[in-house]
Order: structure tokens, then sequence, then C-alpha cells
């Protein structure tokens, strides 16, 4: 079975659309819908509650604290995390694919695939630097064999997840990546270049790419030199 995550925190504009889009989708696999709310003060629990198996009220912390609490709900063989404002094109599709991967290696324990930005709000810019995000996870995992992932699409075997301790609940950004590098010393990584992911591109069109990838940039370095993240808060963009 499948346990897909969702992580939220005043989510009412999006939530709807990726549960649903989860729900009418997916039908060739058994699967829980996990969504772990982080004291939302809008109408994110309310709108999820009905078509979510469950949701999962915890106090705001980190988003790592919010996918580890909906992990330690789960009863799946493997665990999906996806953010809130996520869609995955064709579920059944994918999912039978992405099982395929796992299938027929058994040294794989953790899965990731392409991120773009959907088609009605990518700007060229979006395109530039998420296929470069998508060429160096890629590599980094399928040729250095040193894992990375970014956070809107990761699934892992779950028993492999509870060994490491899951997500690392001190970081506060970065925290995505930082766990997949973890996972590649116990097992096999992989990047699926033929498997796509959708999403919102919010934070950058909000913020600006030049300051999202500086702040990129600094959590990276400090997460790989100093063990923790530079950004104290990782404010959300909605």
């Amino acid at each position: 079975m499948l346990s897909i995550i969702i992580p939220t925190y005043n989510e009412e504009s999006v939530i709807e659309s990726t549960l649903r889009a989860i729900r009418s989708g997916l039908t060739k696999f058994p699967y829980e819908l996990i969504v772990a709310d982080d004291e939302s003060t809008d109408r994110t629990v309310e709108i999820a509650t009905p078509i979510a198996d469950r949701v999962l009220q915890g106090t705001k912390v980190t988003i790592a604290a919010g996918r580890n609490r909906g992990a330690a709900a789960a009863t799946g063989e493997y665990l999906v995390f996806i953010d809130a404002d996520v869609v995955i094109p064709e579920p059944d599709r994918f999912f039978e694919q992405a099982l395929a991967c796992f299938e027929c290696d058994p040294r794989l324990v953790g899965l990731t695939v392409n991120l773009r930005v959907h088609p009605n709000l990518a700007t060229r810019a979006d395109r530039i630097i998420f296929g470069a995000v998508n060429l160096v996870h890629r590599f980094d995992n399928n040729i250095l064999r040193r894992g990375s992932a970014s956070g809107e699409f990761q699934m892992v075997k779950t028993d492999v997840f509870r060994k490491l301790g899951g997500y690392n609940e001190r970081l506060t950004v970065t925290e995505d990546n930082e766990f997949f590098s973890r996972l590649s010393r116990v097992g096999r990584t992989r990047f699926e270049p033929t498997l796509t992911v959708l999403h919102t591109g919010r934070r950058a069109h909000r913020i600006g790419w030049p300051k999202l990838l500086c702040e990129w940039a600094r959590n990276a370095l400090s997460a790989a030199f100093l063990k923790r993240s530079a950004n104290k808060e990782w404010k959300p963009i909605r």
C-alpha cells in the first residue's frame, strides 16, 4: 500500500484540488491519504477532512516535523511525500512506473522525479531553473550515487525511513535534500526522468528567482558545513 503524506499550513486555496486529483485518478493501487496540518488558521482542515483518510493536527514547528507526523501514522509499505500545491498527472500510470522502479531494483530505497511548474503558470525562468534542478538531481542520484531531492515529491520505503529516523526536524529548510543524502548511504536513490509532478512555483513567483536562489545556496551551504539551516524560519508563501 501507498501512504501519501501532505504537510499543510494555511493551504485552503490548493488543498482540495490536490486531494481530489489523487482521489479521482488513483484507482489501481491501495493507498491512504494523510494530511499533516500545522495549526492552520484558515479552512485547510475543514476542506481536507472529508476528502483525506486522516487529518493529523499538530503544533507548527518545521515542515520536517509535519512530514514525520504523517509518516508515524502511515501503514503503507511506501511513503510518498508531496507538497500541498503539487499535482501528480495520471496517478495510475505514474505509480505503476514508480512501483516498477522499486520492483526492478531491490537496492532502491528512495525515488524522486522531474519537477515542473504548471504549464499555465510557468515562466521562462521557471523552465530554465527547474530544468537545471532536475539535471542536478538526476546527476546526483543516478551517476554520483549521492542522494538529492526536493520535497515536492519523494517516495521512500517505509522500513528504511523509520530506521533512519525520518526527516531532521531541527532543519527549517533543506530537510528534504538532507534526508535523501542520508538515504543514499543505506541504499540506492533514483531520479526517474520519465515521471513528472507539477507545482505552482509560488515562492519564486512571489519573492523572485534571484532572492530564492540566494536563499537556496545559503541554506545548502549551512546544512552541509554547519549542520543547520541558515534561515531560522521558512516563511510560508500563500
